[in-house]
């Protein structure tokens, strides 16, 4: 992730301007990397997932994205990561002032067409 970031960034894209955003365990690398990463980007989106790692991000978060927007996403009938793992990532993150949006849906381990929508309307405020 790291180096994908700095390829970008060598192209000329400011790393503001860069959201990570991944399902499942792609959304546990997106939170892990970002919040970590030593420059600010523009957002994480976390897609039925949770924050790995939560015991050492408390040393190891980067200050440049202590306000990094953060989306979770989750589906109350996930049956691969469960609901009350991600809530319990959530609870944490917002127990270090991370703020979080967290959204819900009627849905299993899977992508909504309202949680597309919610995604790019999140997408066109953080990115505005």
């Amino acid at each position: 992730i790291k180096e994908w970031i700095a390829r970008e960034s060598a192209r000329g894209l400011d790393e503001r301007r860069i959201v990570l955003a991944g399902f499942s365990q792609g959304g546990a690398i997106a939170l892990h990397a970002a919040l970590r990463h030593e420059k600010a980007l523009a957002g994480v989106i976390a897609l039925s997932t949770y924050l790995p790692l939560h015991g050492s991000l408390q040393r190891e978060a980067s200050p440049a994205n202590r306000h990094v927007p953060i989306l979770m996403c989750h589906g109350l009938h996930d049956n691969i990561v469960p609901l009350r793992l991600a809530e319990a990532s959530r609870e944490v993150l917002e127990g270090l002032s991370y703020a979080i949006e967290w959204r819900t849906y009627p849905i299993a381990h899977s992508v909504s067409m309202q949680e597309i929508s919610d995604i790019a309307n999140w997408l066109r405020r953080i990115l505005a």
